[in-house]
């Protein structure tokens, strides 16, 4: 699933191609891409045609288009959705879900989902902090890369919290955008084992796995993010090459790039973790 980095590789897409146009026609090619939006599939047709998008936003993994009726449009990417730019008249993809026409003619916007977990849905937004937010993303916190992130009280959070470290990371009530690649990433590099107890953290070490999340989602957006498959693409249908990049996450029995240990694989929340077993030691019962 997308975690910070390509998700705001796909923002940055829309505030290029999509900001500031003007909605004539949206099409729901399949009502599933819009089950979020429960009003169903006409109400979101009808309620899009005639609004501007004002602005492209996101808060940690979740994104949203602000439009000028005061509203907002919420992009769930799910596993495989991509918002694509596509030339008027270009053909439809096989899994075309979502049409926006504009009014200038130019190029369309295009939602695509291969596996249809992810969809589109509209939102009334509410104010949270002096910020305006759509209801479903209010309760998201502040993600590292928030200018007004504030990175001394979510160290405080997470040592008050008893769970291990990598569940903290993922808890995006705490610190948004983080999900398991660069968890384990960030975990690699100041060399912490996923199940660390986070009250068992000192301050120092909690602030700088912190730094380690956000300098690899940084490392990550400057390669547009990673691309497991082709089913992550920007809005032009690039794939972004950060895997290249990748120290342990789906690195199983390669050496690590540090000590040369073969880099081990471990279940975790239905999931798996990956980590170095000499740099990262399992922590004593």
């Amino acid at each position: 699933m997308p975690e910070l980095p390509e998700v705001e590789v796909v923002r940055r897409g829309l505030a290029d191609h999509a900001a500031s146009r003007v909605i004539t026609k949206a099409e729901v090619m399949h009502p599933r891409a819009v089950r979020r939006h429960l009003p169903g599939a006409l109400d979101f047709e009808a309620r899009l045609a005639g609004q501007r998008i004002d602005a492209a936003r996101r808060r940690g993994k979740y994104l949203w288009v602000e439009l000028s009726g005061g509203d907002a449009m919420i992009a769930h990417l799910g596993m495989s959705g991509q918002m694509l730019v596509r030339p008027v008249g270009a053909p439809d993809e096989k899994h075309l879900r979502v049409r926006l026409r504009f009014d200038d003619d130019g190029p369309e916007l295009r939602f695509v989902d291969q596996r249809t977990f992810g969809g589109l849905a509209l939102s009334d937004m509410v104010e949270v902090d002096g910020e305006r937010l759509p209801e479903p993303v209010a309760h998201i916190a502040r993600d590292p890369m928030d200018p007004a992130f504030d990175q001394a009280a979510v160290v405080k959070a997470m040592r008050r919290k008893h769970t291990d470290v990598k569940r903290a990371l993922l808890d995006q009530t705490l610190v948004s955008g983080i999900g398991n690649i660069y968890a384990d990433e960030a975990l690699w590099r100041v060399k912490l084992h996923w199940a660390r107890p986070t009250d068992r953290l000192t301050a120092p070490k909690a602030a700088a796995l912190l730094g380690a999340a956000t300098d690899v989602m940084n490392e990550a957006l400057a390669a547009g993010g990673t691309s497991f498959d082709a089913l992550y693409v920007n809005i032009n249908g690039q794939s972004g090459y950060f895997d290249r990049s990748l120290n342990v996450y789906g690195q199983e029995g390669k050496p690590c790039t540090r000590c040369g240990r073969p880099i081990r694989r471990e279940a975790f929340m239905n999931r798996s973790s990956f980590s170095c077993p000499r740099c990262q030691p399992r922590p004593a019962a």
